[in-house]
């Protein structure tokens, strides 16, 4: 089967979605995505109370480390805190489509972001780096 429907699936999930589970379903999605058999998807949830830890995180930084489940993230930087009230956004997109120019994508997401923030009269800014 070969999806040919270019629109991109929004998603939103109701509640508190499992980290695990969510990766593990976009991990499936993404080579579904790859394969031609899905459509790109944007979905948007919440996680309950985790850390991710990117490349550079140190177990030392985190001041309760046993409070909350840390997972290992296929990103750089340090730790992020992840909990309910705030709301993820996943992007499963086909770069190939986009060019494969990964800063160029992630600054027009960017771009895209600070646009949304202003028709809600919130001020968002690029900051270098």
């Amino acid at each position: 089967m070969t999806i040919d429907d270019p629109t991109i699936e929004w998603r939103i999930s109701p509640g508190l979605s499992d980290y695990a589970d969510t990766l593990a379903e976009m991990e499936a999605r993404a080579a579904a995505i790859r394969a031609g058999e899905a459509r790109e998807l944007i979905w948007l949830l919440e996680h309950p109370p985790l850390y991710t830890a990117g490349t550079s995180a140190v177990k030392e930084e985190l001041l309760a480390p046993d409070r909350f489940p840390v997972f290992r993230a296929g990103r750089g930087g340090r730790y992020t805190y992840h909990g309910p009230g705030q709301r993820v956004g996943y992007v499963l997109l086909d770069l190939d489509k986009r060019g494969r120019d990964v800063r160029c994508f992630v600054a027009g997401v960017e771009k895209w972001l600070i646009a949304v923030l202003a028709d809600f009269d919130i001020e968002g800014r690029s900051e270098p780096g």
